[in-house]
């Protein structure tokens, strides 16, 4: 198990009550780690803010199941300055949607407060079980979406998530609302610190191969030869070299293992750049 007595603080992406808050919630209660917390406008700001202190963690978005990968996360960590950040667990977070009111009265609504992205996520539930004639009334976050039920009498609603209806004290009228059931959300905790084998592990780590025929088969084969189950891989151009491409390779196992170290040791010297991003408990 982790230790995270000494963390001082956590930061994630703002705005507060936002899904990364409530991961970063989650990864505070499975760990129990108390300490502040500090939300932060970009994802490099986060890596720069867990380099600046040891006791400092961070949450970062990596995957979403609607827009793929996020890539400005990977290549923060990529190239960050302390080369000891690393993934030290992961969360897949489903993103779920709730209509929030003051009242009670699911059928006595009269109007409906929402970002228009949100007005497109939730269409189905709007058009087929909202009541008729809703006065659509656009904002421009969930959290002023809430905010704005103070200007309205109670006939009024918002589309928020659980955060947010705890925080400003809001009933959860209806769950779920958003037409896509399977939008999930990958985050990780990020900090200087050393994990633990759980037997159930993932490594992570990044690389670029010499521009040369058959370079990538090679490495490849280093993982086949020491038995190692790779679970995913993705490539993406360099951003200082146009013909330049890094991979991020997942791979089963922890990085203490005897054949992980082994494997690892004889990748190095065929990369043009190596980076371990680190080892953690599969989600």
């Amino acid at each position: 198990m982790l230790s995270f007595e000494s963390v001082k603080n956590i930061a994630y992406l703002e705005p507060e009550t936002s899904f990364s808050e409530m991961a970063k919630d989650e990864f505070c209660r499975k760990f129990e780690i108390k300490c502040e917390s500090t939300p932060i406008k970009t994802i490099k700001q986060i890596v720069e803010f867990v380099e600046q202190n040891p006791d400092n963690l961070g949450v970062l978005p990596v995957e979403n199941t609607l827009d793929g990968t996020v890539r400005e996360s990977f290549d923060c960590l990529i190239s960050s300055a302390n080369p000891n950040i690393r993934i030290l667990a992961e969360m897949i977070m489903p993103i779920e949607y709730c209509l929030l009111s003051k009242t009670t009265e699911f059928y006595s609504l009269s109007g409906l407060i929402a970002t228009p992205r949100l007005f497109g996520k939730c269409h189905d539930f709007i058009q087929n079980e909202m009541p008729r004639n809703l006065n659509l009334v656009e904002a421009p976050t969930m959290l002023d979406a809430a905010h704005e039920l103070n200007n309205y009498n109670l006939t009024y609603s918002a589309i928020g998530n659980r955060k947010i209806a705890e925080v400003c004290m809001l009933n959860v009228l209806k769950e779920n609302i958003h037409d896509d059931k399977d939008n999930r959300t990958t985050y990780i905790l990020i900090g200087d610190r050393e994990t633990v084998e759980t037997g159930k592990d993932t490594t992570t780590i990044a690389f670029s191969t010499n521009n040369t025929p058959g370079a990538l088969l090679e490495i490849l084969k280093i993982f086949l030869e020491n038995n190692i189950n790779l679970s995913y891989i993705s490539s993406r151009p360099s951003k200082t070299n146009p013909h330049q491409y890094i991979f991020i390779v997942n791979f089963d196992g922890h990085i203490h293992n005897e054949n992980m170290l082994r494997a690892i040791n004889d990748i190095k010297p065929k990369t043009s750049l190596f980076r371990y991003l680190g080892s953690y408990k599969k989600a």
